[in-house]
């Protein structure tokens, strides 16, 4: 399936539109809280997950999970559908998953000498 590159795609020198910055900082703004990247890390390569087991896998309490999930679910990196009576969250594109591998592979660069991935 072919999509539509986008003008920071064509020609990298273009300056982003003030619209498309808010967005940006918007989005660093979610990812600058631990528990809401521990959950993004958590859906990485397309896992789809409950907030009861994301809850569980995180050692977090679900009440908190779910606050996380609505503001994540507002700022459009994670999306959920309906399996029965139960809510499965995924991220919404692998530009979500790129941007949160990312930032945890430059963490490990400012933690370690060697990062754990060059390992």
């Amino acid at each position: 399936m072919m999509t539509a590159m986008t003008d920071l795609e064509t020609t990298p020198d273009l300056a982003p539109s003030s619209e498309t910055l808010m967005h940006a900082a918007e989005v660093a703004r979610l990812l600058a809280d631990g528990t809401r990247l521990a959950i993004l890390a958590t859906l990485r390569g397309g896992v789809e997950k409950s907030v009861t087991t994301l809850a569980e896998e995180l050692g977090r309490p679900t009440p908190g999970v779910s606050q996380h999930l609505a503001k994540l679910r507002a700022g459009r990196l994670v999306g959920s559908r309906r399996d029965g009576t139960t809510i499965r969250y995924s991220l919404t594109n692998e530009h979500v998953d790129l941007l949160v591998t990312n930032v945890l592979l430059h963490s490990e660069h400012l933690a370690y000498e060697i990062p754990p991935h060059h390992r």
